[in-house]
């Protein structure tokens, strides 16, 4: 058994062992295991990547990697040979008790490969080059409840992102259109590099969309700070942000809750119509649901029922079993009952592989339309 899976099998045991004992939240328990036990220590961060070594990226287009892994059906294209690049940072793969995670370390980056880059990032090998850097991910706690500690360790992680991005544009090429994408730590750097890097830039005209998932991104937030990348409200807008956080109509939020609370509410954009009217849209509009962490990676059609955006959430009815291994699904009993969060890029792969394509398709349509 590879160390990784060691590694989560004993914390989600340990998790709901500790609830059973002391017959408190699993929630609660799991906050308090994953905590970090020292204040944060400048001095004491592991070393910071250098992306010009290769070993610094989890995917690269120039070589084979968690990236390159897609349907039987619906084939990556020839990376070396796009005609876009995503730029795609990873959730949370580390579990333990520093503030920061350690870019060598194997059994870090081995859960980043198979449970990140490997089951979301690869959604948009269809059309694109994929990129996706390792950073010193803060500990899953900083993004909870507000602290200075917990601060100072997502600064890091964002650095590290900050830096990882000009290294890919550098890599690139000039001018080339690009997707940015994530998913909930991820996320909360990829917002921030939007703001902050391609919002008022050259690159925003480069943007075809960022498609920012389980995170914490608000209407009012990107009106704000990234005036020039509004929300998509149809399938074939660009230069505009996509987002969602999946759940179904059982769930009751948790203490174990991985977002800080922001009383805004949040963009959220139905995957089946994408659209943002919260009208209902119905399950047909699924061409599959894919799990390429599973022994059957083909699309997936009617494991998920009808979605409508509803107060800021995705809800998502009638899902089906999933093919998730036993640490999975002990961190679905800690994220509570009916919360997508860790599938919220499968059970709409094949509708984020299509609507890839297609808003490529319309930026370089009207990118030609401009030249003439």
């Amino acid at each position: 058994m590879k160390r990784s899976v060691k590694i989560a099998l004993r914390v989600a045991l340990g998790i709901v062992a500790c609830g059973a004992i002391a017959a408190l939240n699993v929630g609660a328990v799991a906050r308090r295991a994953l905590t970090p036990g020292a204040p944060f220590d400048a001095a004491a961060l592991p070393p910071a990547p250098d992306y010009a070594d290769p070993r610094s990226w989890s995917a690269l287009p120039e070589r084979d990697d968690a990236g390159d892994a897609a349907p039987p059906s619906a084939p990556a294209v020839d990376q070396r040979r796009a005609a876009a690049d995503v730029f795609y940072v990873h959730s949370t793969s580390y579990v333990g008790r520093s503030w920061n995670a350690d870019t060598s370390d194997a059994a870090v980056n081995d859960a980043t490969d198979r449970g990140a880059t490997g089951i979301q990032a690869t959604a948009f090998n269809g059309c694109c080059a994929v990129y996706a850097p390792r950073y010193r991910q803060a500990n899953g706690m900083a993004f909870t409840r507000s602290s200075a500690d917990g601060d100072r360790a997502i600064d890091v992680a964002y650095g590290d992102v900050r830096r990882a991005f000009d290294a890919f544009n550098a890599r690139r090429g000039a001018g080339r259109p690009f997707l940015l994408a994530a998913h909930s730590q991820g996320t909360v750097m990829a917002e921030r590099l939007l703001r902050e890097a391609i919002s008022g830039t050259a690159l925003r005209e480069q943007l075809v969309a960022a498609y920012l998932i389980g995170g914490a991104v608000t209407v009012d937030g990107l009106r704000e700070r990234a005036p020039d990348v509004p929300p998509c409200r149809a399938a074939d807008d660009v230069h505009c942000a996509v987002a969602w956080n999946a759940r179904g109509a059982a769930y009751v939020p948790t203490d174990f809750e991985m977002h800080r609370p922001d009383p805004r509410e949040r963009l959220c954009t139905n995957p089946l119509s994408w659209r943002t009217d919260g009208a209902r849209a119905p399950a047909d509009l699924n061409p599959g649901a894919v799990f390429l962490e599973s022994d059957d990676r083909a699309p997936r059609a009617g494991l998920a029922g009808d979605a409508q955006c509803v107060d800021g959430t995705l809800i998502v009815h009638d899902v089906g079993a999933t093919p998730r291994d036993l640490p999975s699904r002990i961190l679905d009993r800690v994220l509570g009952e009916e919360n997508y969060h860790a599938i919220e890029f499968q059970l709409f792969f094949m509708n984020l592989r299509e609507n890839a394509a297609s808003r490529l398709a319309a930026f370089l349509a009207a990118s030609a339309r401009q030249s003439r």
